[in-house]
C-alpha cells in the first residue's frame, strides 16, 4: 500500500526558481530582534494566505463530504494547518459539500541544527488505532529528502486508515525526494534553509509571519 500510495503524489506547487534572490527584508516587517539574521523573505505571509485557500479549495473539490481525521505535524506544521482547517471550514459554511474534522496532533524531531538526522522521533503516535477506517490527512509544513515522511506514512499505515492524503505547504527541490511528495503541495522550494510561519531553527524563528532564508550569521547566532 505504502509504494502505491507514494507513486500517486503529484507535485503542483508553485515554483521558485533555483536564482530567484527572493524580497528585499527592507520591503516588509519583521521582529528587530532578528535583524541581520536573515538574508531574505522567500514567501511573504499574504502570499502563504492566498496560496492555503486554493489549497483548501483543491482538497474541497477531492475530499468534500468525507469525515477526515487531519493529523498536524508539530511544531513547524502548527501554523499551516490552523489557516488551512480554518480556510477549509469557512469553505463548509458556504457550500453545499461539507468536511466534518477532527484534528490530532504528533510531533517529529529530526533535525540538529540545519541538518536533518537519522534519529527520528514520533511522539504522540505511538497509539493510532482510532485511525483504522478513517479518512487521513497529514499537513506537514515543509518536505525536504522525503525520509521523514516516508516513515510517518509507513507508521500511519499501519493502523489501516481508509485513505491517506499529505497536505504539505513547502517542498524542497532535492535529488531525491520525488517519490514522498505531498498530494498538496503549496510551493516547490530551492535547498535553502527557511525559518518562519511557525519554522524554526532550534526553536527560533517560528514567530516571523514570512518564510525567510535564514543569513549564516543568523546560523551561528543560534547554534546549539
Amino acid at each position: 500500500m505504502a509504494d502505491e500510495l507514494r507513486s500517486q503524489r503529484r507535485s503542483d506547487g508553485i515554483v521558485i526558481e533555483d536564482d530567484w534572490p527572493g524580497y528585499s527584508l527592507d520591503l516588509f516587517s519583521y521582529p528587530a530582534h532578528y535583524s541581520g539574521d536573515l538574508d531574505c523573505v522567500i514567501i511573504p505571509h499574504g502570499v502563504i494566505m492566498d496560496r492555503t485557500e486554493r489549497l483548501a479549495r483543491n482538497i474541497m473539490d477531492d475530499l468534500g463530504d468525507h469525515d477526515i481525521v487531519v493529523l498536524c505535524v508539530l511544531k513547524g506544521g502548527y501554523q499551516f494547518c490552523a489557516d488551512l482547517v480554518d480556510r477549509i471550514k469557512a469553505l463548509s459554511r458556504n457550500s453545499n459539500r461539507t468536511i466534518p474534522m477532527r484534528v490530532h496532533f504528533i510531533r517529529l524531531k529530526s533535525y540538529l541544527n540545519d541538518r536533518s538526522t537519522e534519529d527520528l522521533h514520533i511522539v504522540g503516535a505511538e497509539d493510532l488505532s482510532f485511525l483504522a477506517g478513517k479518512n487521513v490527512l497529514i499537513v506537514e509544513a515543509i518536505v525536504g529528502t522525503g525520509k521523514t515522511m516516508k516513515t510517518l506514512l509507513e507508521h500511519v499505515e499501519a493502523f489501516r486508515p481508509k485513505m491517506i492524503k499529505v497536505a504539505g505547504l513547502l517542498v524542497k527541490r532535492l535529488p531525491h525526494n520525488s517519490a514522498c511528495l505531498p498530494d498538496y503541495v503549496g510551493f516547490e522550494i530551492p535547498n535553502r534553509f527557511v525559518v518562519g510561519y511557525a519554522l524554526d531553527y532550534n526553536e527560533y524563528f517560528r514567530d516571523l509571519n514570512h518564510i525567510c532564508v535564514i543569513s549564516e550569521s543568523g546560523k551561528l547566532k543560534y547554534k546549539i
